[in-house]
């Protein structure tokens, strides 16, 4: 079930955490398009919630690279 994530809550996560996160979330986006293509997805604003949600979490994943990149300088 997809559910609004606060990047709060995402930076407490671990990064394993976070990519095991992305991809049951582009599951999930499967799973609503195919559901979607067959008239039977009810709450279609939840694909747009789970694609900004994957992106906020790609975001804090490229944060946390580049602050490790920054420190190796």
């Amino acid at each position: 079930m997809v559910r609004l994530m606060k990047t709060k809550e995402i930076r407490e996560m671990s990064t394993e955490e976070i990519k095991a996160k992305i991809e049951s979330t582009r599951r999930e986006i499967f799973d609503m398009r195919m559901k979607q293509s067959t008239a039977t997805l009810e709450k279609t604003h939840r694909l747009r919630e789970a694609r900004k949600d994957i992106a906020r979490m790609k975001t804090v994943l490229t944060e946390r690279q580049n602050a490790s990149e920054g420190g190796k300088q």
